[in-house]
């Protein structure tokens, strides 16, 4: 076991570090981290992208900048406490470097407009305010009493809202599909604004929920979009790469 640290005569290893993280729940979502980027680096290899010594050289200098390392010997002391040698750190900004080639081929604005163009309505996307009741004659009473009141909807959910938006008004938000429960989302989505609809039971039916559609926004490839496409661009081809390879858990 490698000592990573020493408090009097307790010595404090790498296996004691990884009962810790595992411990803690950070041990899964490193390994998975690690993984990603692993293959992101094979999958740049494989599709014989280049990274040029200069590039290299930049990024090094780049990285003692920002750690205040301006002379030769000060990057060496740096890395020897880590315990890290040049060629570890060359490997680390090279496979930095390749990664970063690689997704911006996978997440390019080409890309990114070509999936939102095949996947747009995915990215509609309403603002609904809700309440809940917590039995089913109370919710029928309260569509009752919105459908002659429509404008007592945030003073109702107020008083008789047993959600945690009951303080807002029962206000939700702006959400995109996939937000909300399957049968619910089909037909709030389809709503005209202003719409109430419900009472929706929950499974057990020991609740029920009334939404009202406040306003609708269509699909547009704007920045919040682009990022979510991205992001799904990312998963989706690192889930294709995964099925490329044995990996294991040890």
């Amino acid at each position: 076991m490698t000592a990573i640290v020493r408090i009097d005569d307790e010595v404090i290893g790498t296996d004691d570090f990884i009962k810790v993280l595992k411990l803690t729940g950070q041990f899964e979502g490193l390994i998975e981290q690690m993984v990603r980027d692993k293959l992101t680096v094979k999958a740049a290899r494989k599709a014989g992208l280049q990274v040029a010594v200069e590039d290299i050289q930049e990024r090094a200098d780049q990285f003692r900048r920002v750690q205040g390392l301006h002379r030769a010997a000060d990057m060496n002391n740096y890395l020897n406490a880590l315990g890290v040698t040049l060629d570890d750190f060359e490997v680390f900004i090279t496979d930095s470097l390749y990664h970063e080639k690689m997704m911006a081929q996978v997440c390019s604005d080409k890309a990114v407009e070509s999936y939102f163009q095949l996947n747009s309505p995915k990215f509609d996307a309403i603002e609904v305010s809700h309440m809940v009741l917590d039995a089913e004659g109370k919710a029928k009473e309260m569509m009752s009493v919105l459908r002659d009141d429509p404008d007592s909807f945030a003073d109702m959910a107020r008083e008789y809202s047993v959600a945690d938006t009951r303080e807002r008004g029962g206000h939700i938000g702006k959400v995109l599909r996939g937000s909300l429960k399957t049968d619910i989302e089909a037909k709030v989505f389809n709503a005209a604004v202003g719409d109430l609809l419900g009472p929706f039971p929950s499974g057990d039916r020991s609740f029920f929920e009334i939404f009202r559609v406040d306003a609708k926004y269509p699909a547009k490839l704007d920045e919040d979009t682009s990022a979510e496409v991205r992001r799904l661009l990312r998963e989706d081809w690192l889930l294709a790469r995964a099925q490329e390879h044995v990996i294991e858990a040890r």
